[in-house]
């Protein structure tokens, strides 16, 4: 089994890949794969509404100037998708809603693709907001007929400077537990 995770901070090693690892790790400890990929640096570009995934049902974005095909791919291959987002005024960063919306439309396209994958949201704040980006993660998951698992609270880790989310006790605990449960799911799942 596996599960790719998308760290969509601008920070590589920022407070949301910090989260992505816990999680990572518990996965890790019951013997299930994970790859983490960043987004930093990306320019990844949204949605443009051509519809050729519609036509071509190739499960592949017609824009192919980015790594977005790769990024699909990924997450057509993983029984489990990770996605993790700071929160950037109360919402996701714009590689992060790259992805939900091309990744998105290009499932659909090819009969939700990703449906009955295990998805579950990340999301680092200062302070803020967060609950908005919780949101728009999951709606992309919920929209895509995949089961998202829960934890102890809602996943994220409150920090603002670099590494700081590691004083968040409670935001710590919420990500072992969802590595756990994410990692139970996917064993009755895939068992």
């Amino acid at each position: 089994m596996k599960v790719v995770a998308f760290n969509g901070s601008a920070r590589r090693n920022g407070n949301t890949a910090i989260m992505l690892g816990l999680v990572c790790e518990e996965l890790e400890k019951e013997g299930i794969e994970t790859e983490v990929i960043s987004l930093s640096g990306k320019n990844l570009a949204g949605c443009i509404a051509c519809y050729k995934c519609f036509e071509n049902k190739n499960q592949r974005c017609s824009v192919d100037t980015d790594e977005m095909n790769t990024f699909i791919e990924k997450m057509l291959e993983a029984d489990g998708i990770l996605i993790g987002s700071p929160t950037y005024f109360a919402d996701v960063t714009t590689n992060t809603k790259a992805l939900i919306e091309r990744a998105g439309m290009v499932a659909r396209a090819n009969g939700d693709m990703f449906k009955r994958k295990v998805g579950a949201a990340v999301v680092a704040e200062r302070r803020g907001g967060s609950t908005h980006v919780f949101n728009s993660i999951n709606h992309f998951f919920l929209i895509g007929q995949m089961i998202v698992p829960g934890s102890i609270y809602w996943n994220l880790g409150i920090g603002r400077d670099p590494g700081q989310v590691r004083e968040d006790d409670e935001g710590i605990r919420t990500m072992r537990v969802l590595g756990q449960n994410m990692a139970w799911l996917l064993k009755r799942i895939k068992g």
